[in-house]
């Protein structure tokens, strides 16, 4: 029976594209889909002869392939109607004119840089951890050594939904998280969006950062120096001047601005690095020993390097772009140049 279905199916097809005119359809109806007599009434009476077992699966067939007949011949029968041949649906087609182009969506030039970054301290051995944009002020400032009132709480311009959540306003807090549940030796980047109560053309009120630290025994100022320096010629160049300024922030102790070369004036001095050759990059120390205690750390056994850096002003520095605002406004001209 199922053989008799697909020879049935086989002929009715290479029957049909034999027709070449209305006057043939009627004939082939009455038959192969004629009610009485057709070719394809006959097979399907001959189902109440096999097996019951059998029967479901040959009924489906059967139905499967009356509809793909009845279907080609009302197609059939709707092109000889209008007056069409199969040569007529390709005439005033011109082959050989290339396909339509379909748009195809690429990756925000943010992204891309971020990728880069990750990929840079992946292959310097970081893993990439990620955590919630609302954090709690525990997390957010006080386990990174800043207080309740500490002066530095105002250098953050700080989204407050209530008194003790936040929407972050670094990718900080990760380090807390992560000291608090593992030992070392650790080392973590942690990119993210953070948000800040600022904006002109090199602030924006949500912008990504990418924080790093390494804990270990031993660990040096001169590590930090390593890492950090390998990171910058993997990104930009590898004769690029990079400097370390003496700096502050809460959480580190000694504290360092990285500074490179200008990279849009080649350290001349330009209106971007307000004639002085140099661009701060990113600021970084050695973790604090007051972080350390906070997350149950020895600080006279275990030391650690801290960085963080927006991903924004790299992507500036790395396209020659003058205005931030420029990632948020969707703007497709200038999206589609990366």
């Amino acid at each position: 029976m199922e053989q008799k279905l697909t020879k049935l199916k086989e002929e009715a097809l290479a029957a049909l594209a034999e027709v070449t005119d209305s006057a043939e359809l009627e004939p082939f109806r009455v038959q192969y889909l004629g009610r009485k007599s057709g070719v394809l009434t006959t097979v399907m009476r001959g189902l109440a002869n096999v097996a019951k077992e059998d029967r479901p699966r040959l009924g489906a067939l059967a139905n499967t392939v009356k509809k793909e007949i009845t279907s080609l011949f009302e197609q059939k029968k709707q092109a000889l109607a209008a007056g069409q041949t199969p040569e007529d649906s390709i005439v005033g087609l011109d082959l050989s004119l290339p396909g339509r182009r379909l748009p195809v969506g690429k990756l925000h030039p943010v992204t891309q840089v971020m990728e880069e970054i990750c990929s840079i301290f992946e292959g310097l051995g970081f893993a990439v951890a990620e955590g919630p944009d609302v954090e709690t002020d525990h997390y957010n400032f006080e386990a990174l050594n800043i207080p309740k009132h500490h002066p530095a709480r105002d250098m953050h311009d700080t989204f407050y939904i209530s008194d003790s959540i936040l929407l972050r306003t670094h990718t900080s807090p990760m380090q807390a998280r992560i000291m608090e549940n593992q030992e070392p030796p650790l080392r973590y980047i942690a990119p993210g969006k953070v948000y800040r109560c600022d904006s002109d053309i090199t602030h924006t009120p949500m912008f990504v950062q990418v924080e790093g630290f390494l804990v270990d025994r031993q660990v040096s100022f001169a590590d930090l120096k390593g890492v950090l320096t390998s990171f910058l010629h993997r990104m930009f160049s590898d004769d690029l001047a990079v400097r370390f300024r003496p700096s502050f922030f809460p959480f580190t102790e000694p504290s360092a601005e990285v500074d490179i070369a200008c990279v849009i004036c080649g350290g001349k001095g330009c209106r971007v690095c307000k004639r002085t050759g140099w661009i701060e990059i990113l600021g970084s120390g050695l973790i604090d020993p007051e972080v350390m205690k906070m997350v149950g750390y020895d600080p006279d056994e275990y030391s650690g390097f801290a960085f963080g850096l927006g991903v924004e002003r790299i992507a500036m520095l790395k396209y020659g772009i003058n205005d931030i605002r420029l990632y948020y406004e969707n703007d497709l001209r200038f999206l589609s140049q990366f």
